[in-house]
């Protein structure tokens, strides 16, 4: 039996080879780091059903993300669906309990999200990924805000302003650009907006011929796309949140670039992602403004600005994995109990039970080895110390680095392993 495509295995380090899996180990070190630093950002945790409604996703998106989706009809007869991303459960969620919570609410999330797609390189059909949003207000401070969390994250892994630059723009600044290209145009030469960001955000991605032919069908000319792009001029907003980043010493880590325009339809004002400095990979992080969402999925009940991102751990793992940024994960094991009387069983089991009530990580022989083996197992598992009782009263400690030993009272045994 094999996995399924687009998903993955999560194994103990050390993996038996390079394509047996993904590190379990990597993957909670990422967890940890994402939780510490949005902890220190006052960011309270979140979570929601990994099952929704298919509607909660169509209101978002429209039907054409059914397509991209793990969806299917339950034995209630209910449309539903594997969530492609977590933030139309948090506008849910925040729409049916505003009245709760404080604003600005500041929630962070860790879920496992599910697309259906076809498989790239960076991009699979199943992701975990860190989501960080701030909801009910409107000031670019909380832009600001929100940025300098993403780029604390991804120092807590240890990249610097060499390894990842955050791409600042602003759909604002676009919805201007668009809508003074839009004077003088024909009506039939007229298109929505949303295919002018769709193609704007695709840009990179795309040869400049196609680039150019639908620029001109939508009433535009990719030079004069190219030259607002190339201008960079900040708008007022993002020369405030610009401002906010460089009290903090932040400054070195974003620059305003509109190539960034993001194509899902609900982001309202600032934009951005983070890319590694070296452009070998897909963005690290990516978000925005989504002022409307909130209001469009409770039907207009509740109104409240919002904004949030999201870091995928695929592509975030293969960049610290390219840059040798991932610490070596071994099995932490401080201490093994040698059992070579097997009449003292009983009391090496209390002594094992008692030095990992006291916080101690613990192994012993679960059935009678001899000696050398136990040993060799100790040191396959590279603990500090062995212990070995040696009557009712006293246990005999020895350092496995220092090669020294000591007989100490039974009841003593966890002030020597320090």
């Amino acid at each position: 039996m094999e996995r399924l495509p687009g998903f993955r295995d999560f194994y103990p380090e050390p993996l038996p080879s390079r394509d047996a899996g993904w590190s379990f180990d990597a993957r909670q070190y990422v967890f940890d780091k994402w939780r510490e630093t949005a902890r220190r950002y006052g960011f309270r945790e979140y979570d929601g059903p990994p099952l929704e409604s298919l509607e909660l996703f169509t209101t978002k998106s429209g039907d054409e993300i059914v397509g991209q989706l793990y969806n299917f009809t339950d034995k209630g007869d209910r449309a539903v669906a594997l969530r492609p991303e977590m933030t139309p459960t948090l506008a849910r969620m925040a729409a049916a309990h505003e009245r709760n919570y404080k604003k600005p609410l500041k929630w962070f999330a860790v879920p496992q999200l599910f697309r259906y797609e076809r498989q790239q390189k960076g991009r699979l059909r199943e992701h975990f990924q860190f989501n960080a949003d701030l909801i009910g207000e409107t000031d670019p401070a909380a832009d600001a805000e929100l940025i300098a969390l993403l780029i604390d994250t991804l120092r807590s892994f240890g990249l610097t302003e060499q390894d990842f630059v955050i791409r600042l723009s602003s759909r604002n600044a676009w919805h201007d650009f668009y809508q003074q290209g839009r004077e003088g145009v024909s009506p039939s030469q007229k298109s929505d907006e949303y295919n002018f960001f769709q193609t704007i955000d695709k840009l990179e991605r795309t040869a400049p011929e196609e680039s150019e032919q639908k620029l001109a069908a939508l009433g535009f000319s990719l030079a004069g796309v190219n030259r607002f792009i190339e201008s960079g001029k900040p708008t007022a907003e993002l020369q405030s949140i610009l401002n906010n980043l460089a009290a903090r010493g932040l400054h070195n880590f974003v620059k305003v670039d509109y190539h960034v325009i993001r194509g899902l339809a609900y982001y309202t004002g600032v934009v951005f992602e983070a890319f590694d400095a070296k452009g070998e990979f897909r963005a690290i992080a990516g978000g925005g403004r989504y002022d409307n969402l909130v209001k469009l999925v409770s039907g207009g009940k509740v109104d409240l600005p919002a904004l949030g991102f999201g870091m995928g751990d695929v592509v975030l793992l293969e960049l610290l994995k390219a840059r040798g940024r991932l610490p070596k994960f071994d099995a932490v094991t401080d201490v093994f109990v040698l059992i070579e009387d097997e009449q003292l069983r009983s009391q090496s089991l209390k002594l094992v039970h008692e030095l990992r009530a006291a916080d101690f990580a613990v192994e012993y022989p679960l059935t009678p080895a001899r000696p050398d083996k136990q040993f060799k197992r100790a040191q396959e598992l590279k603990v500090g110390f062995t212990a070995r009782v040696e009557s009712d009263a006293y246990v005999r400690i020895r350092n496995l680095k220092t090669r020294e030993e000591i007989v100490a009272g039974f009841a003593d045994v966890a002030n020597h392993l320090g």
